[in-house]
């Protein structure tokens, strides 16, 4: 990405997110996820003029950084947490000034949807809303498709069987990703610029699921 070229120090953070999350096996938060929470933070700092665009884009490229970890402990790891702890080495290690050092890995520890630990400074709220716009629309659609067939999900159920079956089991569907998380993420972003965008977006897959509904119902 033209971004992270120019700058010694930023192009090899570019090539050591990209070399350790391309072939992460989850497609839902691979490297191509990372590139475009980047393209959404672009786009709200059109709208953000009071925010640090260094640390905003630091902080997307790095906020996925543990990701693999977590998916291969089951959950068990945070990869926010870790995330944080690994972004600081890196950081220090590409000679990045302190301050931006840990405002960019406050932002990567806060950046998790379901995390009690909120993003406090307009940088970490960025971010956050950036890598929750990737969950909406025709992207976040393909996400919970993605997600739910590697679970083994079915392709549709009821919202009385998504809502009454438990996470990663057959019914833990697309259309349950949606009911209980994906419909409610435009009322918890933080920013002006990305509750417009994420409702919007949450309007195409109100729509598509409606229809999905219709065509098998």
């Amino acid at each position: 990405m033209l971004l992270f070229t120019g700058i010694k120090k930023w192009e090899e953070l570019y090539r050591a997110v990209e070399e350790k999350l391309k072939n992460n096996g989850n497609g839902c938060h691979d490297f191509d996820h990372t590139l475009r929470v980047i393209t959404n933070v672009c786009t709200l700092l059109k709208e953000i003029h009071d925010a640090d665009a260094e640390v905003t884009l630091l902080a997307a490229l790095l906020h996925d950084i543990a990701r693999p970890e977590e998916d291969n402990s089951c959950g068990k790891i945070c990869h926010a947490e870790l995330g944080a702890q690994i972004a600081v080495k890196m950081l220090t290690d590409a000679e990045i000034a302190p301050d931006i050092i840990a405002r960019v890995s406050a932002a990567v520890r806060t950046h998790r949807f379901r995390r009690g630990n909120l993003p406090q400074s307009i940088e970490a709220q960025i971010v956050y809303d950036a890598d929750k716009l990737d969950s909406l629309g025709a992207i976040g659609i393909g996400r919970a498709f993605l997600f739910a067939g590697r679970a083994g999900a079915r392709l549709h159920n009821t919202a009385e069987e998504a809502l009454n079956s438990p996470a990663y089991s057959a019914e833990d569907t697309a259309y349950r990703e949606y009911l209980v998380k994906l419909r409610y993420i435009p009322e918890k972003m933080f920013t002006a610029a990305g509750r417009a965008i994420a409702a919007e977006r949450l309007g195409y897959m109100e729509n598509f699921f409606s229809e999905l509904e219709s065509e098998l119902h």
